[in-house]
């Protein structure tokens, strides 16, 4: 193995080391946390999320009444939410709720995994916060073992091993929450494109409203 990349690792063991198993456990969840981000920028990526140029363009065609510029640019979108547009656009009687059914289960799928980092965003402090209290027990321990000969450095070494489990577990929270609050604003973004796309469709301003656009839900 590269002796470099041995290097590397040789400061993260040595933290593993001193702050203990909950720095061990840390570190773990970080690695899957780590993981599960990459995971779903490369699921956002094959989904195309946020690349919705050609449908956008199918919903403006749509709203102005070119139905076949609207299929047109339909067919040529690799967007997730095609399917649902042309769907929407097959003049079948479909409802607003069938539709927003059909976005809500693809937006699952891409919400898969958005608790675990909640969940790590919300624990990895507090069990950092554990591990410090541990360490802090240990230390007062050790203290009190010392008796009368009572040496200062006893409890500031254990005070700042005791510390360095908040550290880690700020350092895994924090990241995890930046991360997870830029997935939800992206899901979000998607969740008010397709609402918009199948009210566009289902009313249309160019024209008449097609047969089912009644069993459109009235909004305000």
């Amino acid at each position: 193995m590269d002796t470099s990349f041995i290097s590397l690792l040789d400061p993260l063991r040595e933290i593993a080391r001193t702050g203990g198993p909950v720095v061990i456990i840390l570190m773990g969840v970080a690695v899957l946390t780590l993981a599960v981000i990459l995971y779903k920028v490369w699921q956002f990526a094959v989904a195309g999320v946020g690349r919705h140029k050609a449908l956008s363009e199918a919903i403006d065609a749509w709203d102005a009444q070119d139905r076949s510029a609207a299929r047109a640019a339909l067919e040529r979108s690799t967007s997730y939410l095609a399917p649902v547009v042309n769907m929407a656009m097959s003049g079948s009687a479909v409802t607003f709720d069938r539709l927003q059914s059909e976005t809500e289960a693809r937006f699952a799928k891409l919400e898969r995994g958005f608790r675990m980092l909640d969940s790590v965003a919300q624990l990895a402090p507090l069990l950092g916060l554990f591990g410090t209290v541990l360490g802090m027990i240990a230390a007062f321990q050790a203290l009190q073992d010392a008796g009368a000969q009572v040496d200062p450095s006893i409890l500031a070494g254990g005070i700042w091993v005791a510390l360095l489990t908040t550290a880690a577990g700020l350092v895994v929270a924090m990241p995890t929450a930046l991360a997870l609050s830029w997935l939800e604003s992206r899901m979000e973004a998607e969740r008010v494109l397709a609402d918009k796309a199948i009210l566009t469709i289902l009313s249309p301003l160019g024209g008449a409203q097609p047969a089912d656009a009644e069993m459109v839900p009235a909004h305000g």
